[in-house]
């Protein structure tokens, strides 16, 4: 059965050039057309789609408003298209905050460089989001009438979202690209034993899903969390300076954009500039960074398996590596490296994932010795490195 989409939008041209695409593939159908974020929420409640599709500039109601009443009313998986500038990013991690799952740029031409590729993805994103399945409605305090400058100015966190999120939304069925073997089996924090294991770093990938997930678990982090932590977020260039800024002002942990030459220091986050390769080096006793543009036939900037891949030669197996939720499979071929070096690979587990599609790539694959809840995964995460 097709998954059915609604299409928000003020452009009558962009309703339409996005209803064509989604209808062009057999399991989507556009089963209507929102002009704003008020027809939006109203169409929400008497259509039931699976997926909604929102811009977030548009007038009577914004984006990021119509995002927050639907996920209090009708918890609704939530897609947003945006603009690649300063503000643009600002407004998406708004929308992020409001309970939105996922973005694209709202140029196809920014989505990816070929126009088949391009429109493979939108379809492939829409899918992914169509097999969250919905839980019960979120009871929110937050306004609901904020405008998207309001919103970016009262400083909201996107891990205010998490737990709404979650409680509405769950996951039954994993990402096409993803294996079809059965989940590990969660652990809970009470079951893992701290190995008593000295890291010289944390490193933490992930993509749709991941701006909240690294929110929730990088503000658990103490100010003197004892290792340098490398952040690889599948994020445009544009938005990635903003979400460094953002969870620099909400966590204890200093984060920062990567940038070449920066000495890996302890309690330190360093977050992969959207559009490049984050790479690892030896240099002194905990190393430095060097960005790169890498080639261009990658499906990834930042890649997950880049990262990894030179932190297994840098640090050998003297880490812990986390995969969180995000379509595909990027991070399972370097974080096979890391383990052959002796490093320690866990993953985010699939019920608490948007798309189960990165952690179950490198669960399956028998890389990860455990899949922890999002909720319990920062307090796992400093029981096992939090040593000096």
């Amino acid at each position: 059965m097709a998954t059915k989409v609604l299409v928000v939008d003020d452009s009558s041209f962009f309703r339409r050039r996005v209803s064509e695409i989604v209808n062009q593939d057999p399991d989507l159908e556009v089963v209507g057309v929102a002009v704003n974020g008020k027809e939006a929420v109203d169409m929400a409640a008497q259509l039931k789609p699976q997926v909604i599709t929102m811009d977030i500039e548009m007038p009577v109601m914004d984006g990021i408003t119509a995002v927050r009443e639907i996920m209090a009313s009708n918890p609704t998986p939530i897609l947003m298209f945006s603009s690649l500038t300063h503000d643009g990013a600002q407004a998406t991690l708004d929308a992020l905050d409001a309970g939105a799952l996922d973005f694209l740029p709202k140029r196809f031409e920014d989505i990816a460089s070929n126009k088949d590729d391009a429109i493979k993805l939108l379809q492939q994103r829409v899918k992914a989001l169509g097999r969250r399945r919905l839980y019960r409605p979120v009871t929110r305090t937050s306004p609901t009438t904020a405008s998207p400058t309001a919103a970016r100015a009262s400083g909201s966190s996107l891990s205010s979202s998490s737990n709404s999120v979650k409680s509405a939304l769950g996951s039954k069925l994993s990402t096409s690209s993803a294996t079809n073997q059965p989940a590990a089996a969660s652990s809970s924090v009470a079951s893992i034993r701290a190995s008593g294991k000295k890291y010289k770093a944390l490193l933490i990938g992930t993509s749709t899903g991941g701006p909240v997930a690294l929110q929730k678990i990088l503000t658990a982090f103490p100010a003197s969390y004892p290792h340098p932590i490398l952040l690889i977020q599948h994020m445009p260039a544009a938005f990635t300076p903003a979400f460094a800024s953002r969870l620099n002002s909400l966590c204890k942990i200093q984060v920062k954009e990567a940038q070449t030459g920066d000495a890996l220091k302890p309690g330190c986050a360093y977050l992969a500039p959207g559009g490049m390769q984050l790479m690892v080096e030896k240099s002194g006793s905990l190393g430095r960074l060097k960005v790169i543009a890498g080639n261009a036939d990658m499906n990834y900037k930042p890649s997950v398996d880049i990262t990894f891949a030179s932190a297994s030669k840098a640090f050998s197996g003297d880490v812990m590596a986390v995969v969180l939720t995000g379509m595909g499979a990027d991070g399972r071929e370097g974080a096979r490296m890391l383990k052959a070096a002796g490093a320690t690979i866990w993953a985010q587990d699939e019920a608490s994932c948007v798309v189960y599609g990165m952690p179950q790539a490198v669960t399956s694959a028998g890389i990860s010795s455990h899949s922890i809840a999002l909720d319990s995964m920062a307090e796992a995460i400093i029981k096992e490195t939090a040593r000096g």
